[in-house]
């Protein structure tokens, strides 16, 4: 069995943040360990180092207290635990749908948005894409309204930190993200008064235990192996011979902050530990594995592209795109997952915590991005691939279609 993804980390890496985890001098310095993150991060704003995006964020939100009832608008896919924050500051999210082709908010979309309640804009770069920033930047200054820009999903190692006119720039190094410390996120400020104030607001939080941290770089080590083809197949094979959904289990498992009291899990202050490796990530640049990521992608793309299949590929035409993950949009997408699986490929529907922004009035429904959402599948098109499995997972796909269209797959 193929898996779905590789945890983009390396056994050096692994290994440098469990020493970090023991080495006595860790114990002590933690301002000087997060400067030296935001040092390393390179930008001329104003740099910060955090737990998480969503720390950053919920950080934020807190210092700026926007009134009740304020609107927020956010791209209609994101993170749904974006959404989550933003609700727990008695603010309202109104999704501005997506261009399925292009991955990108259009200023149409967001004109019909925008009321007199709206303070500020969240748009996030997806699956890998980036989209360029111009029209949001514009319709942010033009009705005076804060623009965060979540680059989560966009972070290949390069020089890229974000369009320099938002606001606010999210970057995550979670642990399903490219060059992942398995945790941590660094937020670039324009105006460093705010950043200053949401530094002051995060230290008040909790220190992140280096215990938890050493035991999170255990339980990834774990499912690294099973970024390798053998460990994996083994492991799927022996879910299900003890009728385990191994889908429900590998979800709970990448989930960053699972279980209750989500708030006061994200309210925290990265340990050393995590704040050493943040910064061996960040300096080892541009990461080679994304190049192979990319390439698998393109061929996957090409030999899709080639034949008249029921397949349309979100962010096909997108300015610039890096494939962190390549979803595709069928419309027996849960069939065309249980047909690739039963052919060595574990395609799945929960690659991500992605989800669509859900309306709360009626001129905020997200029709299109609804739409796309509810076809959605991810194929595995990763570094760890060779070209002849892109070309057998090409060629499933095709006998899919022919399977279908024989009546032989329906969708579940």
């Amino acid at each position: 069995m193929i898996p779905r993804k590789r945890i983009d980390i390396g056994w050096a890496d692994l290994a440098s943040g469990l020493l970090a985890c023991v080495v006595p001098g860790a114990l002590v310095g933690g301002a000087r360990a997060a400067a030296k993150v935001e040092s390393a991060w390179r930008t001329a704003r104003g740099n910060l180092a955090c737990l998480s995006v969503r720390s950053g964020f919920d950080a934020l939100l807190s210092v700026l207290q926007l009134p009740a009832g304020s609107e927020v608008l956010v791209s209609a896919v994101t993170i749904r635990d974006m959404t989550r924050i933003i609700e727990a500051h008695g603010l309202i999210a109104v999704p501005v749908d997506v261009d399925h082709q292009t991955l990108a908010v259009s200023r149409a979309a967001l004109e019909r948005a925008l009321s007199p309640r709206t303070r500020m804009v969240l748009v996030a770069h997806l699956f890998g894409s980036r989209m360029p920033m111009r029209d949001v930047v514009e319709f942010s200054n033009k009705n005076n309204i804060l623009l965060i820009e979540d680059g989560a999903q966009a972070y290949t190692g390069d020089g890229w930190r974000g369009d320099i006119s938002s606001d606010v720039c999210l970057f995550s190094f979670g642990p399903i993200k490219t060059a992942t410390a398995l945790g941590g996120a660094v937020m670039t400020f324009r105006d460093t008064v705010l950043r200053d104030r949401v530094r002051d607001a995060m230290s008040a939080w909790p220190l992140q235990a280096r215990v938890s941290y050493c035991a999170r770089l255990l339980k990834y080590a774990l499912l690294v192996l099973l970024g390798y083809r053998p460990c994996y197949t083994v492991f799927a094979s022996a879910m299900a011979l003890l009728r385990v959904d191994c889908e429900r289990l590998l979800a709970a498992s990448l989930r960053g902050f699972a279980g209750g009291e989500f708030l006061a899990k994200i309210r925290r202050r990265p340990s050393m530990p995590l704040l050493a490796l943040l910064h061996r990530r960040i300096r080892q640049g541009v990461q080679p594995a994304v190049g192979r990521r990319a390439e698998r992608a393109r061929q996957l793309a090409a030999l899709l592209g080639a034949e008249p299949l029921s397949v349309v590929r979100p962010g096909a035409t997108a300015a610039w795109h890096s494939h962190w993950v390549f979803p595709i949009v069928h419309p027996r997408a849960d069939a065309l997952i249980a047909y690739l699986q039963s052919h060595g490929f574990d395609a799945t529907r929960g690659a991500s915590s992605m989800a669509v922004v859900a309306a709360t009035h009626g001129e905020g429904r997200a029709s299109k991005a609804e739409q796309l959402f509810a076809r959605l599948c991810y194929l595995p098109a990763h570094e760890g691939m060779r070209a002849r499995d892109i070309e057998r997972l090409a060629a499933a796909v095709r006998a899919f279609e022919a399977d279908a269209l024989a009546g032989n797959w329906r969708a579940a």
